[in-house]
């Protein structure tokens, strides 16, 4: 079951702040902040979205500070109501809506905290996801590196090994890895932020000219702090949440209802079809592994175009002070109180 991943992590006495109540804007305001997104949206260049556990609870999936959340509950000896498995949730219209919203190219890159796997379920591309807390759908080679989706979710947290080999070579259309051992990519408490997701979410979060965050209190560093990485050259911060979060006071629009009710009406401002799920399209359905590694060329064109990007600034404002290109990634998801 879902809230069964929760359970297994680490023991960590500080999670945050949990249980605060949420807060629902009316019917009219939701419809006047949703206008002013789409035209945020189709003014701006490079859009990426930021995604937390508060998109998947439609799936059946419980966030975890929220009124009814894992660690909520848990405070109070209790337990979600809202418990299915990883194995048979399906993506969320909000899942979906990004997908049509990458492909007519509104969104270019999506930032996600979630280990449920539902965009990769959704079908999105993994050149445009980062997935900066694991995976549970997602395996990676110790020796290797490759990344291989899994049929099945994994049973373990905290980058475990599974106990079989890499699964490089038996397409055979890549190159064997014959002596590497496959291991679980969702991260416990500890462990450092994968190489190269954190990389690439840092560098799409900076160019960006509107960061969006969806279904998270943004608690969470370092990447509850990547959205505000575009804000000392220009750029805009959405916060569409139930619960206040911590850096409320930087965003220029704050919209609080259910994240499937603002990717519908924005989807429908801006005239693009939300596409139903399909099984097809659900690489997790293929009932074989496939590789999921992010291509070398597209980490070396993105570090070309941040690099151009950052000497552009710099060249725009002289003196100003920017993020050093390609910092080390840092420790996994401490809440910051």
């Amino acid at each position: 079951m879902s809230c069964n991943y929760a359970e297994g992590l680490s023991p960590y006495e500080h999670k945050g702040v949990l249980g605060v109540p949420e807060i629902f804007d009316s019917s009219d305001i939701v419809e006047k902040k949703c206008k002013q997104l789409a035209t945020l949206i189709t003014e701006s260049k490079h859009v990426v979205v930021h995604t937390g556990a508060g998109i998947s609870t439609s799936a059946g999936i419980p966030d975890f500070r929220g009124p009814k959340g894992v660690w909520t509950l848990e405070k109070k000896g209790e337990k979600p109501a809202l418990n299915i498995s990883f194995d048979d949730a399906q993506p969320t219209l909000t899942h979906m809506a990004l997908l049509a919203l990458v492909e007519h190219g509104y969104v270019q890159y999506i930032v996600t905290q979630n280990i449920d796997g539902l965009h990769l379920k959704s079908g999105l591309s993994r050149r445009n996801l980062a997935e900066v807390h694991g995976n549970m759908f997602i395996e990676q080679c110790r020796k290797c590196r490759r990344q291989f989706i899994c049929p099945t979710a994994s049973k373990t947290v905290g980058q475990k090994t599974m106990g079989y080999p890499c699964q490089s070579g038996l397409d055979g259309n890549s190159r064997s890895c014959r002596s590497g051992i496959l291991h679980d990519t969702v991260l416990d408490w500890e462990d450092n932020l994968p190489e190269p997701d954190f990389q690439l979410a840092l560098m799409h979060s900076t160019m960006a000219d509107l960061n969006i965050t969806l279904g998270t209190t943004l608690q969470i560093v370092p990447s509850g702090n990547l959205p505000l990485k575009n804000l000392k050259t220009g750029g805009k911060l959405v916060i569409c949440n139930l619960q206040p979060t911590k850096h409320n006071k930087h965003a220029h629009l704050i919209i609080s209802t259910y994240t499937d009710q603002i990717l519908s009406k924005l989807c429908k401002l801006i005239g693009v079809e939300i596409p139903k799920y399909s099984e097809a399209c659900d690489p997790t359905k293929c009932f074989t592994y496939l590789e999921w590694a992010l291509s070398q060329d597209c980490i070396k064109s993105l570090e070309k175009t941040f690099k151009e990007h950052q000497a552009a600034i710099r060249k725009d404002c002289h003196q100003l002070q920017v993020p050093k290109f390609m910092p080390k990634a840092k420790k996994r998801r401490k809440s910051e109180t």
